[in-house]
């Protein structure tokens, strides 16, 4: 076994409910809580407003945060005296509280800390409540801006919360794609932790499959009976898993290849991510099959005895169905890509580098453009 290192992430507190008892995890004094209108008007966020003495709402998140959106929280923050952060919602005002706790308590400059690893000084207490399960951006040291059109990572230790708070009560009644795109979301980064070519250890390996298995378990129910409580509680732990998978043996092309459909075409994230799944798997076979074939028995446990080349393509075909059963838009056609869109969008993804150096198989342009192209 080769060294490694695991961090565990965020401390967790689960149960319904467990986000109306903020309070006891904060400092005193002025809470900068980051939102999203969404949120507030499904009401989602009045328990745990409630239980705190002074929040200072922060709502104006939108889909892919922007810089403008960011620096905007961050001086708002600052003039509130905010003394600690809380990021409720989907990953965007996660993404967007993360940052934000770091830049109001380190005073760093943000040109300054893009990519991995340069976020050294301290943020403020920090709490993160995910609305979804999806992103998983409550458990990883990741955070993701939208600046000039291109979406952009800090990553580093110092982003990540001091608790995790999951309470499945607020994911009751998520609309079906919504629960299906986020699912499949996780399910990316429970694959791509498993197979991430340069951190993956056996201690994300194990949280990889466990995710997997709960998601792949529950995600049909939780679409069809959104009020099944179980079936949420098991789709929300599983996200959470996968996301201390991910913030250990990163994710890799389906992402680069997904950001720049957010980018360009306003493409939700985890929409993005499973209209490009299939494409790179299929990329990746001939380098990732011997590792494809531990996850197929997930999907499809009738395979478990079957040999590897039969066990890998039961998650890919596997995968397949769970989309088509959900409801998961299939072609980039449907969210408004083109031929004549193939080739910006190819050079987009290979701007992500820090994404691409973890797939188990090499991506250049040309494989770029294919798998857009076969995606269309």
């Amino acid at each position: 076994m080769p060294p490694f290192t695991f961090t565990y992430g965020p401390r967790v507190r689960s149960g319904p409910g467990a986000s109306a008892d903020l309070a006891s995890l904060l400092p005193n004094g002025p809470v900068l809580f980051v939102t999203d209108r969404g949120v507030r008007r499904l009401g989602l966020a009045h328990a745990a407003l409630a239980g705190l003495a002074e929040p200072v709402v922060f709502d104006a998140v939108e889909a892919d945060p922007s810089r403008a959106t960011l620096e905007t929280c961050v001086a708002a923050g600052r003039e509130a005296g905010a003394r600690s952060i809380v990021g409720f919602g989907g990953g965007s005002p996660m993404d967007v509280a993360k940052l934000a706790a770091y830049l109001l308590g380190s005073g760093d400059d943000l040109d300054g800390l893009w990519g991995v690893g340069k976020a050294t000084g301290a943020r403020l207490p920090l709490v993160l409540v995910p609305t979804t399960a999806g992103t998983g951006s409550e458990a990883t040291p990741v955070t993701i801006i939208s600046d000039a059109g291109e979406k952009r990572g800090v990553s580093s230790p110092a982003l990540v919360a001091d608790w995790a708070l999951l309470d499945a009560s607020l994911t009751l009644g998520l609309p079906r794609h919504v629960t299906a795109a986020t699912g499949i979301d996780a399910m990316v980064h429970a694959i791509e932790a498993y197979t991430s070519a340069k951190l993956k250890n056996p201690l994300s390996d194990a949280l990889a499959r466990e995710a997997l298995r709960l998601l792949v378990a529950n995600v049909r129910t939780a679409c069809d009976e959104p009020g099944n409580a179980g079936a949420r509680e098991a789709m929300l732990l599983g996200a959470h898993l996968a996301g201390v998978a991910f913030a250990n043996a990163p994710v890799a092309a389906v992402h680069a290849l997904a950001y720049p459909l957010g980018g360009r075409f306003g493409v939700p994230h985890g929409l993005s991510n499973a209209l490009m799944l299939e494409q790179v798997l299929e990329h990746n076979m001939a380098a990732a099959a011997p590792l494809y074939a531990e996850l197929g028995p997930i999907l499809d446990p009738s395979v478990a005895g079957q040999g590897s080349q039969a066990r890998a393509r039961a998650l890919v075909e596997g995968l397949r169905a769970i989309g088509e059963a959900c409801g998961v838009p299939r072609t980039l056609r449907e969210v408004g890509v083109r031929a004549e869109h193939l080739d910006d969008l190819a050079a987009d993804a290979m701007k992500q580098e820090r994404l691409l150096v973890n797939n188990p198989r090499e991506v250049t342009l040309v494989d770029a453009r294919r798998m857009y192209a076969a995606a269309l």
